[in-house]
Order: structure tokens, then C-alpha cells, then sequence
């Protein structure tokens, strides 16, 4: 039982650290952060950005991973979403400037004749991690 436990924590923390990863050179690679105040002319306001993306990324997964409950208003879950739906489309028109994630990363990390496997290990991933979780974890 120890072992399995053990096991489990091992894979959740090799996870996080991938998605952590994942994540942080995303944000810093692309430059989504300082595009987005480009696009909304807040540059002054760039610490807040990166704040609340720091907050919401931390929160998020505290909240994912407990049974919560909130509780909350319908006008404040009604607000909640508007500025989650109002952040999440600002993100995505600053991506729209940087489509090329992929060979921009493959150019980075020196792999770009490698493209296809860099592509190939990204969708079989995702696909034995989502495998994983389903035969693993739901419904037990």
C-alpha cells in the first residue's frame, strides 16, 4: 500500500512539475504577457497581469484538487464569469499574434528537422496521460 502511495505521489508531482513547466515557458517564451498589455495599452499595469495569472494558476489547482463548494451569489458568479470570459478572450487575441507556438519552440530548442516526433510526443502524451486518469483514477 505504502508503495502505491508512494507511487501516486511521485506521478502527481512529476505531473504538476510538467505542467508547472509547461506553463511558465509558455508564458515567457511567447512573451503573452507583455503582448497582452500591448494589445489593451495597460503596460503600467503588467505587474497585475502577472499577478493574477500567478493567483489564478495557484488557486485554480488548490480548488481543483478539494471538493469545494463556494456557495456564492448568482451576481457575483454572474460577474466571476464575465471577467474570467473577458480575461480568457484578451489571452487569446494575444496568442493570435504568436500562432507559430510550435516552430517557434522547435527553433528554441534546436529541434526544428524534428518537428514531426516534437508533434507526435505532444498528442501521445496527451493521449496515455488522458488514458491514465480515465482507467485509473474515474470511478474508483
Amino acid at each position: 500500500m505504502t508503495g502505491e502511495i508512494l507511487l501516486i505521489l511521485f506521478i502527481g508531482f512529476a505531473g504538476g512539475l510538467a505542467v508547472g513547466a509547461g506553463f511558465v515557458a509558455f508564458l515567457t517564451v511567447l512573451g503573452v504577457i507583455p503582448r497582452l498589455t500591448q494589445l489593451t495599452k495597460t503596460m503600467k499595469m503588467i505587474h497585475y497581469y502577472e499577478l493574477a495569472v500567478v493567483l489564478g494558476a495557484v488557486l485554480g489547482g488548490w480548488v481543483s484538487l478539494r471538493d469545494s463548494i463556494l456557495g456564492l451569489p448568482q451576481l457575483l458568479l454572474i460577474f466571476m464569469g464575465l471577467l474570467s470570459g473577458i480575461f480568457n478572450g484578451m489571452l487569446a487575441s494575444a496568442l493570435t499574434e504568436v500562432l507559430n507556438v510550435l516552430p517557434l519552440l522547435a527553433k528554441r530548442v534546436g529541434v526544428q528537422e524534428k518537428i514531426v516526433y516534437l508533434l507526435m510526443a505532444i498528442v501521445f502524451g496527451k493521449i496515455f496521460g488522458s488514458l491514465f486518469q480515465w482507467i485509473y483514477f474515474v470511478d474508483r
